[in-house]
């Protein structure tokens, strides 16, 4: 690839030899140590390139060979500016383009993020315009360091953070915390006394307790804010008698089978979409804030769907310009009156279940069985029934703080001397 670029720059041409002996004239060529690439027969002799300085020095050699060269084709960068050398607007245009090309590349036009799911693009782009980052701002003001510690510190639960530029794009990659930590304490290295309830009835099938006290056991029936660990543990004498409680943030899992009930009604009737055919375009370019368009997308349809497609344009993978173009488009539709058959509201029906019980999945809850069942009627759909579950049923709540009345003894004897 670089010896392609430098024969270019430097100009080659394309020779096609024929004679009496074009065999010679290749060995006189390396004997005098001219290049040439490209070597392949034709019908009257060979064909090959040859760079500019090289070609110069042939003609000795072909009058000794008794050869004929000729030139068939120019290639490289001499020859374009030869044939360009009264277009001075162009090469003014190209020295244009490299220096707002380099004054671009000063700059940051695209902030991208990886790795957030709680918190949108939108909100942290916000956040970091409030702290100053936002695009078209100079490369050289950007503080990675800093933007580091902003959003670690406006935002407990993101564990991690990563700043860095990737050509005009300044990528920022996050890492949240998954797990759920209590935030408040009651004082400085003394963790908040909490009891786990129960988040819903049921059955008892696991628990293990990392800390607190457990008060119930596998296969104990619970009720809805019983309570399954106390952040409450006794401290007794030798006498077995109460003199205090010591308290503690209670963790433990804790799952039980439990059961919910499913339910979603599907009209049989509904309005769809049918269009028309009839379309408006608007095509537009975009400059930071300034948008430049072409036409018009007003309408006076019933109803219509617009639609806005937008490419920012980049060089490369990370070299973004402040351009965008796209296309605005608009639809005109009418709305008809259908009404779902049997076998589609039940297809329906049934994929909404079948979403439903992916999502319990996803959060970790095992369904164990259903007895859900679809009923049809005059103008609706019913998918009804119970899901039997086997899931985590733990939920904080603030543990009841209980005080120990002291006995004082009477320490005074009386006698009667």
């Amino acid at each position: 690839m670089i010896r392609s670029f430098v024969r270019w720059l430097r100009g080659y041409v394309r020779l096609c030899v024929a004679g009496y002996s074009p065999e010679r004239f290749l060995n006189m060529c390396c004997f005098h140590q001219l290049f040439i690439w490209g070597l392949e027969p034709t019908g009257k002799g060979y064909g090959m390139y040859m760079s500019i300085s090289d070609f110069r020095k042939l003609k000795p050699l072909v009058r000794k060979t008794h050869t004929k060269v000729t030139l068939e084709g120019r290639y490289g960068f001499p020859f374009f500016l030869a044939r360009y050398r009264k277009r001075k607007l162009f090469f003014a245009g190209l020295f244009l383009c490299a220096v707002l090309l380099r004054g671009y590349s000063l700059f940051i036009w695209d902030i991208h993020f990886e790795g957030n799911v709680r918190y949108p693009d939108t909100t942290l782009a916000e956040f970091l315009e409030s702290e100053g980052v936002a695009p078209a701002m100079l490369r050289s003001r950007v503080d990675c360091p800093g933007i580091v510690k902003a959003i670690r510190k406006e935002y407990n639960d993101i564990v991690w953070v990563s700043a860095s530029i990737d050509g005009s794009r300044l990528k920022i990659q996050v890492k949240e915390n998954e797990d759920t930590f209590p935030e408040e304490e009651t004082s400085a290295g003394e963790e908040k006394p909490v009891d786990l309830i129960a988040s819903a009835d049921g059955v008892i099938t696991e628990i293990v307790t990392r800390s607190g006290v457990p008060q119930v056991h596998v296969g104990d029936a619970v009720k809805k804010g019983d309570i399954l660990v106390l952040g409450r543990v006794e401290v007794v004498n030798d006498s077995q008698e109460v003199i205090g409680y010591q308290y503690h943030s209670s963790d433990a899992d804790v799952f039980a089978d439990t059961q919910i009930e499913y339910t979603d009604t599907l009209d049989l009737t509904y309005q769809e979409k049918v269009y028309d055919g009839k379309k408006k375009y608007q095509p537009f370019l975009r400059l930071a804030d300034w948008t430049v368009s072409v036409g018009s997308i007003r309408n006076k349809y019933e109803h219509s769907e617009r639609v806005t497609e937008e490419t920012q344009i980049r060089l490369g993978e990370n070299f973004y310009l402040p351009f965008s173009y796209g296309m605005r488009s608009v639809k005109s539709y009418s709305l008809v009156k259908r009404k779902y058959t049997e076998e589609e509201a039940r297809q329906l029906l049934s994929l909404d279940f079948k979403r439903f019980c992916e999502d319990l999945e996803e959060k970790g809850v095992q369904i164990r069985g259903n007895d859900v069942k679809i009923h049809l009627y005059e103008n609706s759909a019913t998918a009804s029934g119970t899901l039997f579950l086997n899931e985590r049923i733990t939920e904080e709540s603030d543990t009841e703080i209980l005080t120990v009345e002291r006995k004082e003894t009477d320490e005074s004897v009386g006698t009667d001397d």
